[in-house]
């Protein structure tokens, strides 16, 4: 398979990606992205963007691909609504509808998060916009499209969470989330599996649009 990957540089998209490169069914990984991740591999291709409203000029990139993991995303933290759906929605919708233009057989694996909004209609602006993100990018019409939504995620060879909170929690309370996956198996899950669980699940399927933890667990297996 030839895969694309958003969102690298971030602690999903960084464990996402290390998964792809080491599978042995995956034969080209390209990383979207504004700056170079400073890797070299030889499966690893990267595609410097610095404009995430359109990606029609880089169309001619994106042609043969067999799965685009999405993992691309800001908090929502002293943004607005409109600029948090303009980093959010449009920036996601840009790209996702030049790879349907061109890879339509493609899956499409999309990571919002737990409490995200599908009815579009509830009081958190974040999880409206995201729910939003999640229900066209499935409408689009891709051969497969899900919408992931982990909830607690531990870190896992080496990557490091993009945000500073995350990163002070990971370092005093990561024994909390391990003590968690111990006591609730299936509300916890960890960088590797969700890289395999979006590997898999492009190859097999999967009978829901919407991936909970315990899904991406069962689909790592």
């Amino acid at each position: 398979m030839k895969v694309i990957v958003t969102g690298a540089s971030g602690m999903i998209g960084k464990g996402v990606l290390l998964e792809c490169l080491e599978h042995k069914d995956i034969t080209e990984v390209l990383s979207i992205g504004r700056k170079t991740l400073g890797m070299d591999h030889p499966k690893l291709k990267e595609l410097q963007h610095a404009d995430f409203s359109e990606f029609d000029s880089v169309a001619n990139q994106l042609k043969g691909y067999d799965a685009c993991y999405h993992c691309m995303g800001v908090s929502a933290a002293n943004l607005d609504e409109a600029t948090y759906t303009k980093m959010t929605y449009d920036f996601s919708m840009a790209l996702m509808r030049v790879l349907y233009k061109n890879n339509p057989q493609m899956t499409v694996t999309y990571v919002s998060g737990q409490g995200t909004d599908s009815s579009e209609k509830g009081r958190s602006m974040w999880a409206r916009v995201k729910g939003k993100t999640e229900n066209d990018i499935i409408a689009l019409g891709f051969k497969q499209a899900f919408a992931y939504r982990p909830g607690g995620i531990i870190p896992k060879k080496g990557v490091e969470p993009s945000s500073k909170l995350y990163r002070v929690l990971i370092s005093n309370l990561g024994w909390l989330l391990k003590l968690m996956k111990t006591l609730a198996p299936n509300s916890i899950v960890d960088t590797e599996q969700i890289g395999l669980s979006m590997i898999h699940i492009s190859q097999r399927g999967y009978s829901q649009k919407v991936i909970n933890p315990k899904d991406i667990l069962a689909l790592a297996k």
